[in-house]
């Protein structure tokens, strides 16, 4: 199961609106391992077809381990619960039912009733960490969200004059890239876009083409065409998620540079609507959200709600004079108070602390 979920983890952030599900064969009699996949890149095939696929006639009688249970209904491809009857496999290990209301028990049912062995729960909270974007908005109608600051060792986000603030150093940098790799989509709001200017692409040694779609919170349309975002939106995907109050010229300005715009509804404070937004993504078949926007966004998010994961990467020098805004704000703070800390990292210099949403 630890090899099948690994398999999964690979293929985060390329397999949407599908989840990443691995999938590992074993011999029942010499447990060996006959055959080991992953969902492909764009969510199908699915693991299970691909690793039986691979095990061939040898998946008769066999065990398989799946990350997630196998689906039950026809889609663009036959449900994963044919394929299991039609190999021949003896007995089905898995970590996670899927609480997708066209599976949610089915597959593991008609499994059973197929006189196929099946046992659930093997290493469930580590397919839950790995599964929660597809999870997230199968049950809240939104991605998962994963929250991405960098503090200085005092604290603040950003300094109190016009140039940036150089926080962390080139290992943490690598992380959030790696990070953005495994995402479905980055997020940035209006602020960070104007102030930063980023690219927002994943620029890792052989993993240029994972750079996910970017998406900016923009309620007015004032994201410059001259931007690095509007510039290469052709190359990287970038929508733009704004409101009604978008005037035309900004509209037509940065589509006819390959920007994606899409109107939303604003709440009272004439700002994008934080909720519709997400729910927005979820149905572009969005699950796992990375939010790389600065604090005044991560306290709108941490009111709102909206929160999953939040990842604090602490650099080693204190702004002093220079620092202005403080990256944990109040509500942030509160948010995490109620969340468990996952894991802590030395990033070279920099000290990375991740903190998850407590499941009840």
């Amino acid at each position: 199961m630890r090899l099948a979920l690994a398999l999964g983890r690979r293929g985060l952030g390329t397999t949407w609106p599908n989840p990443s599900v691995g999938a590992v064969v074993v011999d029942a009699d010499t447990k060996t391992i006959l055959a080991a996949a992953a969902t492909a890149p764009g969510g199908r095939p699915h693991g299970e077809p691909l690793a039986l696929a691979e095990a061939g006639a040898a998946a008769r009688g066999a065990t398989l381990y799946v990350t997630l249970e196998p689906c039950s209904h026809y889609g663009r491809t036959p449900p994963c619960t044919d394929a299991i009857r039609a190999a021949g496999i003896a007995r089905v290990v898995s970590a996670l039912e899927d609480p997708d209301p066209r599976v949610a028990g089915r597959g593991h049912a008609l499994l059973r009733e197929a006189g196929i062995a099946v046992e659930t729960g093997l290493l469930r909270e580590e397919a839950a960490r790995d599964h929660i974007g597809h999870v997230t908005r199968v049950t809240r109608g939104r991605p998962a969200l994963h929250l991405k600051l960098a503090r200085t060792r005092d604290g603040f986000a950003a300094g109190a004059g016009p140039e940036r603030l150089r926080i962390t150093g080139p290992v943490a940098d690598g992380a959030v890239h790696l990070w953005r790799a495994h995402a479905d989509a980055i997020l940035v709001g209006i602020g960070t876009a104007r102030a930063d200017d980023p690219s927002l692409t994943v620029r890792l040694p052989g993993l240029s083409g994972r750079s996910p779609l970017r998406v900016v919170l923009d309620s007015t349309l004032r994201l410059s065409p001259a931007s690095v975002l509007a510039r290469t939106a052709r190359d990287v995907p970038t929508l733009a998620l704004t409101t009604q109050a978008a005037p035309a010229h900004a509209r037509r300005a940065l589509e006819a540079l390959g920007v994606e715009i899409e109107r939303l509804p604003a709440g009272g404070d004439g700002r994008l609507d934080l909720n519709a937004a997400l729910a927005h993504l979820a149905e572009r078949g969005i699950t796992r959200l990375c939010s790389e926007g600065g604090p005044r966004l991560a306290e709108a998010l941490a009111e709102a709600d909206l929160i999953d994961a939040c990842t604090l990467v602490t650099g080693p020098e204190a702004a002093g004079a220079a620092g202005g805004l403080p990256a944990v704000g109040p509500g942030l703070a509160r948010r995490l108070a109620g969340f468990d800390v996952a894991e802590t990292l030395a990033l070279g210099a920099d000290a990375a602390v991740t903190y998850e949403r407590r499941v009840v």
